[in-house]
């Protein structure tokens, strides 16, 4: 058995502390005796586990012989337990689920403290965001121990090192910055720590508080830190020299540095063979640049740039409009907002009745639009296919940005047309270049450019051919394992 003894601020404010703690309702108090000598045992009955109360501490207690608060501790067989008088330490560990001990009712002078911590959590379960159908089935969940566990199943190594830190004057919240030592650059390492170390807020409750408060552009619509709920993936991510972010109460974890392209690869990309997964990335790709511009090139061509239309399609679009008394602009702005707001409603709805609402009120809607002429089918077809493209997005936060850009680069194709069009990209792609990622260039391997990088982007080498690691993450250590060994392809009988 073990215990320390903490007397750094004395306890001139201890009576006040019981009295705060004292006027919440589920805050109790119990009087015992030992021969003549009265103890009290006060914990708030909604943190602590009552069973470790009556199991680990009660029967043991009165069995004891008592003088002091230290007999008292140490008829307590359990290693998770302090003597002390410091306010601060008394609050913290209270407030985390620890049982006080005293003798003294009115001016006690030391408490023993014992966690008994009330772990209510959620069972592992498969991922829903990031769903796969090949691969591992496990998700992160609300409690960072077990999402740490998760991790060190598959990265058993001593070099995996944990950083505790505490966040949230309120809240209080644990967070974990994890990395492999010998691997990870230390100045990525330090710069996250020192960044969460620095923030002055109230409260957190989740790992996106920290994403936009931790990011190197804040104003940016672009996520600069990957957002998963797969322990694999973030072990993945481990051994290539990133950081990893743990958040307790959160089933999402944060890594960092990343890259634009990381947002276009799901992670079931690695289970699947290497052609295969590079035709699913370029398909991806393709439906975001369509989703993205399709809308806009529609609006900029009939507003400015008809003589561009093949005169067999000309035709098919005149008819199409000929009872639609609103500008193409207008039109697709409409339409946009009703899939966004369909979009909404069936996701702040229960699952079975937002499945309905948007398969019924697309039907509904569209139909009903195009009859009545405040629509053409042609752009109906247009902005369906638009947003059927934009959930090929694997990460959901590079999905909302997609969403989102489309508004101004519909806006620049009314205005200018085709030439808006160039000049809004041009913007966002200035902006991109200027982005950064724990001060890693976020458009990287293509600007700067990066050949070696460029097996693992838009395509997907061979496992044989990814000997390095990335470069944008400045490993201490580059190489990952001999790529001539890689390639010799033995039989057991040679």
């Amino acid at each position: 058995m073990f215990f320390k003894k903490n007397a750094r601020n004395g306890n001139a404010s201890t009576p006040t502390i019981l009295q705060q703690f004292k006027q919440s309702n589920d805050f109790l108090t119990f009087e015992n005796k030992i021969g003549t000598v009265s103890y009290f045992i006060s914990y708030y009955k909604s943190l602590i586990d009552v069973e470790v109360l009556h199991r680990d501490i009660l029967p043991y207690i009165t069995e004891s012989t008592l003088r002091n608060l230290e007999d008292l501790s140490l008829a307590i067989p359990c290693e998770n337990k302090i003597i002390s008088n410091d306010i601060q330490e008394i609050s913290s560990h209270v407030l985390t689920g620890s049982i006080m001990i005293y003798l003294n009712k009115d001016k006690p002078k030391q408490f023993i403290l014992v966690q008994a911590q009330k772990n209510e959590a959620r069972q592992i379960s498969a991922p829903e965001v990031e769903f796969s159908v090949i691969g591992p089935k496990e998700a992160f969940v609300e409690s960072m121990d077990t999402n740490i566990n998760l991790i060190r199943k598959r990265v058993p190594s001593p070099n995996l090192q944990v950083t505790n830190l505490q966040v949230g004057k309120i809240s209080k919240t644990q967070v974990a910055v994890l990395h492999i030592d010998e691997i990870a650059n230390k100045e990525n390492v330090n710069t996250v720590i020192q960044r969460i170390g620095d923030l002055e807020f109230d409260q957190i409750i989740d790992s996106s508080y920290l994403t936009q408060m931790i990011a190197d552009n804040h104003h940016s619509p672009f996520p600069v830190l990957l957002d998963t709920e797969r322990p694999d993936r973030a072990a993945a991510v481990l051994a290539e020299g990133k950081v990893v972010i743990v958040v307790d109460g959160s089933p999402h974890a944060l890594i960092g540095p990343t890259t634009l392209i990381e947002y276009f690869a799901a992670f079931e990309d690695y289970f699947l063979n290497p052609h295969i997964a590079s035709a699913f990335r370029l398909i991806r790709v393709f439906s975001v640049a369509f989703s993205l511009l399709m809308t806009p090139i529609y609006v900029a061509i009939l507003t400015h740039h008809f003589e561009l239309l093949p005169k067999d399609l000309m035709s098919t679009l005149v008819s199409s409009r000929t009872l639609v008394p609103f500008p193409p602009f207008l039109e697709a702005l409409v339409l946009e907002l009703v899939i966004e707001l369909l979009r909404e409603a069936g996701a702040r709805l229960p699952t079975k009745v937002g499945q309905t609402i948007g398969i019924v009120g697309g039907i509904v809607i569209g139909t009903a639009s195009v009859e009545a002429g405040l629509t053409s089918n042609v752009l109906l077809i247009i902005i369906a296919l638009a947003a059927l493209a934009s959930f090929t997005t694997p990460v959901y936060q590079m999905g909302n940005t997609i969403r989102l850009l489309r508004f101004p680069f519909l806006l620049f194709a009314h205005v200018w047309g085709l030439v808006g069009i160039v000049l809004c990209f041009s913007f966002f792609l200035t902006h991109l270049l200027r982005l950064t990622s724990l001060g890693r260039p976020y458009l990287e391997p293509i600007y700067p450019p990066r050949a070696a990088d460029l097996k693992d982007s838009f395509i997907r080498m061979a496992f044989a051919r990814q000997s390095k690691r990335p470069i944008v993450v400045q490993t201490e250590k580059i190489q990952r394992f001999s790529q001539d060994k890689a390639f010799k392809n033995k039989d057991i009988d040679e």
